[in-house]
């Protein structure tokens, strides 16, 4: 069994998930909110420490259409850096309406409007993930 850590990738904030290949349930982690990159990769250095991933997954955003735009760039190069940094495989997959399912999966349980936005960016990093874990939209 091994474990697998989850990104959705944003300039402000950063939602992580886990998930064990076993179980192949991915469950929101946590939301990192720091404004200069050394913080951020601190952060995820540490998380990476606690929870020893096999791999990584990140987000990969783009339009409906699948066309890449700049979050898509900024997707990509966050990857490489993960992979710099840390040695570790990673995998990136589509993740055009994480958000909004993110959204939708929090209104189903009650959470709705401002008392989503501590949890959104780490159910969207679950919910790709998930994705990852179900084998759909793996980009690589």
């Amino acid at each position: 069994m091994s474990t697998i850590l989850g990104f959705d990738f944003g300039e402000v904030r950063i939602g992580v998930a886990m998930g064990s290949t076993e179980l192949g349930i991915a469950h929101p982690l946590e939301t990192i909110a720091f404004e200069e990159n050394d913080k951020k990769f601190a952060r995820i250095e540490a998380l990476i420490k606690e929870w020893q991933p096999s791999s990584l997954v990140v987000g990969l955003p783009s339009y409906l259409d699948g066309a890449e735009h700049e979050m898509s760039r900024l997707a990509r190069k966050f990857a490489n850096r993960l992979t710099g940094r840390f040695s570790l495989p990673v995998h990136l997959v589509d993740e055009r309406l994480s958000s909004a399912g993110a959204t939708q999966a929090l209104n189903e349980i009650g959470v709705r409007g401002r008392k989503q936005k501590p949890a959104l960016d780490q159910v969207a990093a679950m919910q790709i993930l998930q994705a990852y874990f179900d084998g759909s939209g793996i980009v690589n």
